[in-house]
């Protein structure tokens, strides 16, 4: 009686291991591609990742299951930007990331931009900042990797300044943002942060050269496009929204 118990908990044991790993591989996979670059112009001051753009997304995808890789064209432990540290910008979110301790770790050792392969992933996602406007902008592996990643119909999403990684990714000749409906950091909200000759490039303008159907909402204000495989939001505030439509979109992936 003893040896059959014995070996019902044997077989109870192999099964739910194997019902563990049946799911951790029908479990989607997002890779959060972030910025290397930790200096605002010439103003002596630091850039990054804005907190609140990386935070929201990372936990509204993992609380749903996701499992998320962290890249950037260094490797290693990504600036942050300060501001985006300040009590006055903290949300639920970002109190939550720093207090995890699992993730802070995780982000001193991400994986080197050149490393990565658009195969291991269902998506990318780029957490904004200031910081892609100098490097993420024209960085041969990134651009490559988001042009990987939408050759193979796979989600593309990015909020804030992040879409700065756009400008230079072509498709068939042709810049991907052309005729696309997008939105990013606008005019009127750099100004509004007093960085309008301090960045290397305005992104509603770059978007717009590039032929981008630019459209945005009220400063400050939670706005997210959705084009086909292409995901932008258009400030901090947007964040969440971007993370709910690429969420859809590896749902419908099922």
């Amino acid at each position: 009686m003893r040896k059959i118990a014995l070996f019902a908990i044997l077989v109870l044991t192999v099964s739910c291991i194997s019902a563990t790993a049946q799911n951790k591989k029908g479990m989607k996979k997002v890779l959060f591609v972030v910025t290397s670059h930790d200096k605002l112009g010439n103003t002596g001051e630091k850039t990054g990742f804005w907190t609140e753009e990386f935070a929201a997304p990372y936990y509204e995808l993992l609380d749903k299951g996701v499992q998320i890789d962290i890249a950037t064209p260094l490797g290693g432990q990504p600036p942050i930007d300060p501001k985006s540290e300040d009590p006055s910008a903290a949300t639920e979110d970002t109190k939550r990331f720093d207090a995890d301790t699992e993730l802070l770790a995780k982000l001193k050792n991400t994986h080197k931009l050149a490393d990565v392969k658009e195969s291991d992933y269902d998506a990318v996602f780029y957490p904004g900042g200031h910081g892609p406007l100098w490097d993420l902008a024209t960085d041969k592996n990134s651009i490559a990797l988001i042009e990987s990643f939408y050759n193979n119909k796979k989600p593309i999403a990015f909020v804030c300044h992040s879409p700065a990684a756009l400008k230079n990714v072509k498709v068939n000749g042709e810049y991907l943002v052309k005729g696309k409906k997008i939105t990013g950091f606008s005019n009127t909200e750099e100004e509004a942060v007093g960085l309008t000759n301090v960045v290397p490039f305005l992104l509603e303008d770059a978007l717009q050269t590039n032929g981008a159907i630019y459209s945005k909402s009220g400063d400050w204000q939670p706005y997210a496009v959705e084009d086909g495989l292409l995901i932008t939001g258009q400030n901090p505030a947007s964040s969440k929204l971007v993370a709910e439509k690429l969420l859809n979109q590896l749902n419908l992936k099922k």
